[in-house]
């Protein structure tokens, strides 16, 4: 499962959404206005063109009246004239050489300009000779090579150069129409795409904050009328999956602190109940296995003797959890006095010596010769929490293993650790649990640990359990030496 965003990258997201469709929105009109500004300069250029070809051909046909003043009617200023038409010419070619664009638009102008040079050329000659040319000469130039031939194809190549720029023109309309299109067609894909975020948005806020908000609150209200076990679905934005992860686990440890009120309720109520119980339990177990006890005769058949031993057995099992259930429930008075480590050790493993035999478990004890090992302790208390560890020790283990003991005594405390090489526990032990832990065995009651945190804590000591390593588990207890243990 993905992990759900947070509301600061949801809404950095939506964020940026809107300044991506802000800047496409811009873009879009950037690129419109880019291509109306060029095809705009475009369509400026081509009409300069053209009205400065006009302006030529005007210019050309004041130079051909003056040409025809000069001759006829005998115009002293008629030269004059002709030479600042020829100058403004000049600079009608000069603009249209630096508004043309493409070897087509100056081919076309070159080839203006050279049937404009041919005109002049010719016309210099008849404003250069008139007084030595005969009229009849000079009328037949002006009517038959100027007019019709010259001028004529002046205009024949005036008119291509204009039916080129005309349809430069027209193609440059269609795309200033493809451009607009285009620019539309730009400018509306940002407002399809906001509205598209915008439906996105109201569908995204309901699944992802108005919906788990509805479920928070629904989860607050079963939780607070005491329905403990409602859960707070954990989605939405990370913040709001928190939230519903916290008020879960606030339900889940009300649901143990009820649980463990409970329990406690219980055990306050087991603790008057048991040693009445137990004591009316105890004398009927005594009188059957008395009774077992004395029936055992080699007389009977092996089925009936059998039957009386695992009546024997089942009296003395029972008995044992009466007893570790007294011990575990009632407040210890430690009773301390100068004793030896080594004694305490020997008496807890002495009732365990058969087991160790059946399972051939080899142990390693202290060396005690070697050092002093007075304690100031309850030997007693400390030798029960002893035989219940070292008897959970030596039911895990396997047959032919070895069983450790060490002892590191030191000026203010006293370590012992005991190392097997069973199958490791599977749960941690927790010294602070209200009730018993589970027991691993077929008959076991939960008591053995528990108890002896108790007798641990009771002694001002502490118990570790860790895993070895390569199986197995290391049981460390830490004892103050000489100090004056407390009293329950």
């Amino acid at each position: 499962m993905s992990k759900p965003k947070s509301l600061k990258d949801l809404l950095l997201i939506h964020e940026l959404a809107f300044i991506m469709l802000v800047c496409l929105a811009g873009a879009a009109g950037g690129v419109g206005i880019h291509l109306w500004d060029k095809s705009s300069h475009e369509s400026q250029r081509i009409n300069l063109l053209i009205q400065e070809i006009q302006q030529t051909r005007g210019d050309l046909y004041r130079q051909m009246k003056e040409l025809f003043d000069a001759y006829f009617l005998k115009d002293p200023q008629a030269k004059d004239e002709y030479d600042a038409y020829t100058v403004s010419v000049g600079a009608h070619f000069v603009k249209l050489n630096r508004l043309a664009v493409g070897d087509e638009e100056r081919a076309a102008i070159d080839e203006l300009r050279k049937s404009y040079a041919t005109f002049i050329t010719e016309t210099s000659t008849i404003f250069n000779h008139q007084n030595e040319v005969s009229d009849e000469l000079i009328e037949k130039t002006l009517n038959s090579n100027l007019e019709s031939g010259i001028f004529q194809r002046y205009e024949i190549v005036s008119a291509r150069a204009e039916r080129l720029l005309s349809l430069k023109q027209k193609e440059l309309q269609q795309r200033l129409d493809e451009s607009k299109r285009t620019s539309l067609t730009l400018l509306t894909i940002p407002i399809l795409l906001a509205t598209l975020l915008l439906l996105f948005s109201r569908v995204f806020l309901k699944r992802a904050i108005v919906l788990p908000i509805n479920a928070l609150l629904h989860a607050t209200t079963e939780i607070s009328a005491g329905r403990l076990e409602h859960k707070a679905p954990r989605k939405g934005a990370e913040e709001l999956a928190t939230l519903s992860g916290a008020i879960n686990d606030m339900a889940d440890k009300l649901t143990q602190s009820q649980d463990a009120l409970i329990r406690t309720e219980k055990q306050a109520t087991l603790g008057l109940l048991v040693p009445m119980l137990a004591h009316n339990i105890r004398n009927p177990l005594a009188s059957i296995r008395a009774s077992a006890q004395v029936a055992d005769s080699a007389e009977l058949d092996q089925d009936t003797r059998e039957s009386l031993r695992d009546i024997i057995s089942t009296v003395d099992r029972l008995e044992r959890w009466t007893g570790s259930l007294l011990s575990y429930l009632h407040p210890m008075q430690p009773q301390p006095t100068l004793s030896k480590l080594s004694q305490i050790i020997h008496g807890s493993l002495s009732p365990l010596q058969q087991k160790i035999a059946e399972k051939s478990i080899e142990l390693e004890l202290p060396a005690w010769e070697k050092q002093d090992d007075s304690i100031y302790t309850d030997e007693h208390l400390l030798e029960q929490a002893l035989y219940n560890l070292l008897l959970n020790a030596i039911e895990a283990v396997p047959n032919n293993s070895k069983l450790e003991i060490h002892a590191d005594l030191s000026r203010e405390t006293v370590r012992l650790m005991i190392a097997d090489r069973g199958p490791g526990m599977p749960f941690t032990p927790d010294p602070h649990a209200i009730s018993p832990g589970p027991s691993t065995k077929r008959f076991g009651t939960g008591l053995g640990i528990p108890f002896a945190f108790k007798v641990c804590d009771s002694l001002l000591g502490r118990i570790t359990f860790s895993p070895r390593k390569g199986g197995g588990t290391l049981i460390e207890i830490e004892l103050p030496r000489f100090h004056q243990p407390a009293v329950s």
